[in-house]
């Protein structure tokens, strides 16, 4: 593990023990639950599934899913929802890194990041697009939520995903659609987008 996962790695599993996780509602977002009224199940990836909402969401709805967070505490916790549910035959969750998803069968009909690659570095972006060249099936689709960087001079270097660096790094799919818009999480305000992309 690189020095940059295992500090991601620390701060991540520090907001989870101090229950510090903003993300975990109930339900996964409006733009998740729009797309299972159009498209039929299939298998479905979750990147970053945090406490499951998304992958259980699916699995209620008939898709096969696997979840993958690098939290341990957050897939003990996915697994505990994912069996109150009674979906655990239908989602299946791993401990594991998205940028390093060899471990993982393709293909899959969807994918679904909510927020979670953009707290990666530029080599772990370019593995994690890999990943998802070789997972998904073609046309399969690819939904992503991103806080998109503030390119002012006192931005934070690392911090979210530019986003002309994203549609170059995502130039292998077909971009079919995005809003652009900010997101506020108590006093904090950053730019964010959704993207659907085609395989």
């Amino acid at each position: 593990m690189t020095p940059e996962l295992q500090e991601s790695l620390a701060r991540f599993t520090e907001r989870y023990t101090n229950g510090e996780v903003p993300w975990d509602d109930t339900l996964p977002p409006p733009e998740v639950q729009a797309l299972t009224g159009t498209a039929l199940p299939g298998r479905a990836l979750d990147l970053g599934c945090g406490y499951g909402r998304t992958a259980i969401y699916l699995a209620q709805r008939g898709w096969q899913v696997d979840g993958v967070d690098f939290v341990p505490q957050a897939i003990e916790g996915a697994q505990l929802r994912a069996a109150a549910a009674n979906v655990a035959d239908n989602v299946h969750f791993h401990v594991g890194s998205v940028a390093d998803l060899d471990f993982l069968p393709g293909p899959y009909d969807l994918a679904i990041d909510v927020g979670c690659m953009h707290s990666l570095n530029e080599p772990m972006l370019q593995a994690y697009r890999d990943g998802l060249l070789r997972l998904l099936a073609p046309g399969a689709l690819y939904l992503l939520f991103a806080h998109l960087r503030d390119e002012t001079a006192d931005a934070e270097p690392y911090r979210w995903v530019n986003e002309a660096f994203l549609r170059e790094l995502l130039a292998e799919f077909t971009l079919e659609k995005s809003e652009l818009g900010v997101t506020i999480v108590n006093e904090n305000r950053w730019r964010s987008g959704w993207f659907w992309y085609r395989r």
